[in-house]
């Protein structure tokens, strides 16, 4: 009943036949977003479905008769086509071919996606496009407006859309202002970008519904190159900063042994996984279309099947993306197409083969391999990366973000309850870079966790007189026999979270809720460090306090969280 309105045929039928679930997130990001009519900056881990959440909200927004008209404003082509198709699922139609030469929209559509080049080339057309009618402008990946090489972006889409309706502002990554500020974005006095929304990986990892865990092994090796004369051999982990670039440059050369011995490496761990999932796909993202194509020369020596290679100079680019998406082949290479907004959910194991060290790209690049399949999918995905700084720093601190999540929530939780109520981007200099060894694995990150190369061995051994079956990784079976006693203590994250104000006015109900929440999340978390049943845990918690969650006390609650905080920290 409560979706029940009076339409005429064709407008019933404009609505679509399903009705779309919102994950928690989604519909508590729905719910500010609907109490805030101001600019909404959503930012979610990829893969978490701001695509979905950003529709759904356009939806009801039209129902609420706020606007008639939207807008989509995305990075790349390919993403105009991935935005008109997801729209078209829920009743909303998005002219994904519209050009500024055709200076207005069609009348059968709901509105366009377009590019931000698009929109910055002729910012006058989309003023008035989006003053002709109440218009909804969502600026998808709106982190891009901030970049050095589009710093005409900002200014092109204050002077379009300032007099929009709504704008709903998305990105997969926090972000911070470097050069200049983009508009509609709120700051912090680190200039930080301030979200109206945020969920990071840490939180989706302990939801276990939209992320999964990933290893990072990192490689090493000898590299030579010739600079003003003089040869200069080192080793990739012994790179300074000075020269990090030109190590990196030899590593990543195609006529060297380096890069070749990582993607025989990677096909091996791709072979691994899909014994189990037999369409799981790789990705190595390369530096640039020259050394794209020779790298799937390469794997197609190794594999003996011919990868995809997505570049933008292919005019089938888009298509062969969504291709490769549908089907089981093994490999596609590319440059930047594919480092975000592209949904390949079948992606397990990568190559980071890029010369950008900035954390911004390396987060996007990671989240082509977290995106989950189903609650049922157990794939802990591999990204191999060079051993350099600030990459291996970068892989270490992914998955701490878990740990902070749970302390904020954590800490915000007791003090309620207390009241009673800089980017830089790596410029190749001009070296002539020479050759490299092969690879040599230096470590595997996994949960933060670095394991050695003996410790994996010593891993894939008793993995296999136990029997364990292929899917279960050699750092998967490290970790755990650190848990049993073969490793060192791990340390928690910890912050210090702001004041958020009294619970005076919330039910007793609506604290013991929140508490429950925070209870199955810590569950959750436990359940991943040590491979319990979530069942389990909740039947040892009942037998401690003599109650279950449904009936316990605020007092017996809270005495849960300190219990799961011990055994966290003995995990």
């Amino acid at each position: 009943m409560i979706n029940g309105q009076a339409l005429c045929p064709a407008c019933n039928l404009k609505k679509g036949s399903s009705v779309t679930e919102l994950r928690r997130w989604q519909a508590d990001a729905l719910v500010d977003l609907l109490r805030n009519p101001s600019d909404f900056l959503c930012v979610a881990t990829p893969g978490a479905g701001k695509t979905t959440w950003a529709l759904t909200a356009a939806r009801k927004l039209i129902e609420r008769g706020e606007i008639t008209g939207i807008i989509v404003v995305v990075p790349t082509s390919h993403l105009r086509r991935q935005w008109a198709t997801a729209a078209a699922r829920m009743g909303i139609q998005l002219d994904h071919r519209f050009t500024n030469g055709n200076t207005v929209v069609a009348k059968d559509f709901d509105g366009v996606a377009v590019t931000y080049q698009t929109v910055a080339a002729s910012p006058l057309l989309w003023r008035r496009i989006c003053t002709t009618k109440p218009t909804l402008v969502i600026l998808d990946e709106v982190h891009h407006a901030g970049d050095d090489d589009h710093l005409t972006w900002g200014p092109a889409l204050k002077n379009a859309f300032e007099e929009a309706a709504r704008r709903i502002l998305l990105s997969g990554t926090p972000f911070r202002s470097d050069r200049k500020a983009i508009p509609f974005v709120r700051y912090d006095e680190e200039r930080k970008a301030v979200p109206s929304y945020n969920y990071d990986y840490g939180q989706a990892l302990m939801d276990r519904e939209v992320v999964r865990p990933i290893a990072f092994p990192a490689l090493t090796g000898q590299v030579r190159y010739r600079e003003a004369g003089a040869t200069v051999s080192l080793d990739l982990a012994d790179a300074d900063d000075e020269r990090l670039s030109k190590a990196l440059a030899s590593a990543l050369n195609p006529t060297g042994e380096w890069i070749p011995s990582v993607l025989r490496r990677a096909d091996e761990e791709l072979t691994r996984q899909r014994s189990e999932v037999p369409d799981a796909g790789g990705l190595v993202v390369a530096a640039d279309q020259g050394k794209a194509r020779a790298y799937a020369q390469i794997l197609a020596r190794i594999t003996g099947e011919e990868p995809t290679v997505a570049i933008s100079d292919d005019p089938d680019a888009s298509e062969l993306i969504s291709r490769f998406a549908k089907d089981s082949t093994r490999w596609i290479v590319a440059v930047q197409m594919v480092s975000e907004g592209v949904d390949i959910p079948r992606l397990a194991v990568g190559v980071y083969a890029s010369r950008i060290r900035t954390e911004m790209f390396f987060r996007q690049v990671v989240g082509r391999f977290v995106r989950m399949r189903g609650t049922e999918d157990e794939t802990v995905a591999t990204l191999f990366i060079p051993s350099v700084q600030p990459l291996y720093g970068y892989a270490q601190e992914i998955e701490k973000t878990v740990n902070i999540a749970l302390a904020e929530e954590e800490e915000r939780v007791r003090q309620e309850l207390k009241e009673g109520g800089v980017q830089t981007s790596l410029q190749v200099d001009l070296v002539e870079p020479l050759d490299s060894s092969e690879a040599v694995h230096h470590a595997t990150i996994l949960s933060g966790e670095e394991f050695t190369e003996a410790e994996l061995q010593r891993a894939s051994a008793a993995a296999e007189q136990v029997g364990l079956p292929s899917s279960v990784s050699p750092a998967q079976v490290a970790q755990l026999l650190r848990m049993g006693g073969a490793g060192r203590v791990i340390g928690t994250a910890t912050v210090q979270a702001p004041h958020s104000g009294s619970d005076q006015g919330r039910t007793l109900a609506d604290q013991k809720a929140t508490l429950r929440r925070l209870i199955n999340k810590k569950v959750g978390r436990l359940v991943y460090a040590t491979g319990q049943q979530h069942s389990h845990v909740h039947a040892t918690l009942n037998r401690i306090f003599g109650d279950d969650a449904k009936t316990a006390t605020v007092q017996t609650l809270t005495g849960r969280l300190d219990q799961l905080d011990k055994w966290l920290e003995q995990a």
